[in-house]
């Protein structure tokens, strides 16, 4: 028994290993001056992912393939809602040795082994090994991005690893890996980032609907006379002057409580009703000021770019 078990061990173990090394072609390690080294997943054959809320305020870099070589990069664009940026190689049509070649991973579900690599100190490869902790559908982040999966994994990662290649137990591409509140390690999918990725190298950003309005959560209070069983909204503590909702005449201290007959009661759902589709409509903001329920018209603007 003990040796039969000692064999599956080594058969693990070297399954694990050669999952690794092919792999191995889809980290870069990404050089930025003045900061530490950072990981990337070399995605096409002239462009690197990396983690946007990781990525400092520099347009250049320079990115060490898993063959040694080094080649110059610049920022192509980045997007603060799927928490992805994308760096464009110079010279990347020159890549031939290590080119990636990745096939998004089946399904995943929760107990599967993953691997999460990235580049090391000395840009080589290091590797985590974890479970899928939970998974859960699609949802939005608070900067307005829809992620089409909520992955979980059950592993620590070091901030120099964030935006690395996740694969599964069959190779497959799950997507990069990030860091989410309280640490948590979370994966944005392959298919959220092939969705960016086009219009990121086109426009270098991602048009998302914008009202010029800082909110924050608050009960409803209750109004005689009034219909609404809405038990939570949006208070609005600052307005964007000259911005779309200044000019539909929102006030100080209205609560906003629906777009659209879609309620929203926390800043999640207004993420997804501003999404890119909303740029340019015109929408019913329902809100109460002054103890009554009443509606206004606003022009849903662009998010402007940091």
């Amino acid at each position: 028994m003990a040796e039969a078990t000692q064999a599956l061990l080594a058969q693990f173990s070297t399954a694990l290993a050669e999952r690794t090394a092919a792999a191995r072609p889809l980290v870069a390690a990404v050089r930025v001056r003045g900061h530490a080294l950072r990981s990337g997943t070399l995605w096409r054959q002239d462009v690197v992912v990396v983690s946007e809320q990781a990525w400092p305020r520099s347009e250049e870099a320079e990115i060490v393939l898993a063959d040694g070589k080094t080649l110059p990069a610049r920022l192509a664009g980045r997007d603060p809602g799927t928490n992805t940026a994308l760096l464009r190689l110079d010279g990347g049509s020159q890549i031939t040795a290590g080119q990636p070649a990745w096939s998004p991973a089946a399904e995943p579900r929760p107990g599967a082994v993953v691997l999460a690599l990235a580049a090391d100190e000395t840009c080589g490869n290091a590797v985590r090994l974890g479970v899928v902790r939970a998974v859960g559908p699609s949802w939005h982040s608070r900067a307005g991005g829809r992620i089409d999966r909520r992955i979980w994994l059950d592993m620590q990662l070091a901030n120099s690893e964030e935006g690395g290649p996740v694969i599964d137990a069959e190779g497959g591409l799950l997507g990069i890996s990030t860091l989410g509140p309280r640490r948590r390690v979370l994966v944005i999918p392959t298919a959220t980032v092939e969705r960016v990725v086009e219009p990121l190298l086109s426009r270098g950003r991602i048009a998302r609907g914008w009202l010029g309005l800082a909110v924050q959560p608050v009960l409803v209070p209750d109004i005689p006379g009034q219909e609404t069983s809405q038990r939570q909204g949006l208070m609005v503590v600052g307005i964007t002057r000259d911005g779309p909702a200044a000019q539909a005449g929102m006030l100080m201290g209205d609560i906003l409580l629906a777009i659209d007959e879609t309620a929203v009661p926390g800043m999640a759902r207004l993420a997804e009703v501003l999404g890119p589709e909303a740029v340019g409509k015109q929408m019913q903001l329902r809100l109460i000021r002054a103890g009554n329920v009443q509606s206004v018209t606003a022009m849903v603007g662009e998010r402007p770019s940091r």
